[in-house]
């Protein structure tokens, strides 16, 4: 009997991989297997959900079942591999020992947890999953009877600036808390933030910056929550969410001693350090070669990054050999208080901000070239033109 092409992982990253292999192999064995239901949904569409109320049943696009069958492979839901064994090429689940053919490692990535004081430091959430979404979902489904739905939000970044956007659009009051000083520092330009900041603003969030949440503890009232700052003040919530960030999911790689640096690591094919063993989407460190983006290679934990190396290991595993070579891929910011197009320059450009227009800011470096840009409101049309003067 032929051993299967295991697939570890049924996020954008597996599925996408399933479906584009089978574009190119239709009867070799394909064995899913995934910590989760399997249902595919649109990651993305966690982030803008509360705004047009949906409920988190209606973020599933496709049931597990009709995706395995559509697919042609062979599910198992809620199973979680304990090892690998590359010398053997075979994996472990509490059903048993597994052959593969070729392995892939789709497993993504875990937010980051803060250590916090506070009897009631686990009741702060993250949303990484269908799952997550639906456990913070149900928790402020307590608080809709409630005048002042309070919200606090750990991080200003994009998962942050996001989830702030919608809440507010959906009717929450909700705060914001950063060390640093301004939404979206690693990303945008200064006047960029400002603008997102003021529409952010506009609808009612409130920013608390160069401070952090210091603990969280249970109050008197149902569901409610104090949250101490760093910078002394106390803040009432019926919920704390943290996206301070995520850090990629390498626990079964490194068990299996695969090279990990920030993630696992990964050549031009997506090969990893062991024959046959693959990686891709939030898990994966990407070649310097294939990410053009630091000589260390890079993790790129985008939705287009995503398609373009599934496409390029579909064909791997296949027999094609294939190399990735990613093209400019802007990344679409989901706050409709400010519509954002990022395509940020390469880390360690030189270079500066420049705005030739309201609305669009391009990174010039010391050779006058655009090497990346920001488009901010209606600006966002302009993504195709502005992505074709960038020289990578």
């Amino acid at each position: 009997m032929m051993a299967p092409v295991i697939v570890i992982g049924a996020g954008l990253a597996g599925w996408t991989t399933v479906r584009e292999f089978r574009k190119l192999d239709t009867t070799t064995p394909v064995l899913l297997i995934t910590a989760d239901s399997g249902d595919f949904y649109a990651k993305p569409s966690l982030s803008n959900a509360f705004a047009q109320g949906k409920l988190p049943a209606q973020l599933v696009s496709t049931p597990a079942d009709k995706m395995a069958a559509t697919q042609n492979v062979t599910l198992l839901p809620h199973t979680r591999v304990s090892a690998i064994d590359t010398a053997a090429k075979t994996i472990t689940t509490p059903a048993g020992t597994q052959a593969y053919r070729q392995l892939v490692l789709a497993t993504g990535a875990q937010p980051i947890r803060v250590a916090l004081e506070g009897d009631a430091a686990d009741q702060v959430r993250s949303v990484n999953s269908l799952q997550d979404f639906a456990a913070f979902h149900a928790h402020l489904q307590t608080a809709t009877d409630q005048p002042d739905r309070h919200v606090l939000i750990m991080g200003a970044g994009l998962i942050g600036c996001e989830f702030a956007n919608d809440l507010a659009q959906a009717g929450y009051r909700v705060s914001v808390v950063d060390p640093g000083a301004r939404p979206l520092a690693a990303l945008l330009p200064e006047a960029a933030s400002d603008a997102l900041q003021q529409a952010l603003q506009a609808l009612g969030v409130r920013f608390y910056w160069g401070t952090t949440v210091r603990a969280v503890n249970a109050t008197s009232g149902a569901g409610g929550l104090a949250v101490s700052l760093a910078s002394g003040e106390e803040l009432a919530a019926h919920g704390v969410l943290s996206a301070v960030g995520l850090r990629a999911d390498t626990l079964l790689a490194q068990a299996a001693g695969l090279q990990v640096d920030r993630a696992i690591v990964v050549n031009t094919q997506l090969q990893t350090s062991a024959q046959d063993v693959f990686a891709l989407g939030d898990n994966a460190q990407y070649a310097s070669a294939a990410s053009a983006l630091s000589a260390h290679g890079s993790a790129l934990p985008y939705v287009m990054p995503i398609m373009a190396a599934a496409r390029a290991l579909a064909a791997n595993l296949a027999g094609t050999p294939t190399t990735l070579a990613f093209a400019l891929m802007p990344v679409s910011v989901k706050t409709p208080a400010l519509p954002l197009v990022v395509a940020p320059p390469q880390p360690g450009t030189p270079g500066q901000w420049n705005a030739p227009a309201p609305g669009i800011w391009q990174w010039i470096d010391d050779a006058g070239l655009p090497r990346g840009f920001v488009l901010a409101g209606t600006q966002t049309a302009q993504r195709m033109a502005q992505s074709k003067l960038v020289t990578l």
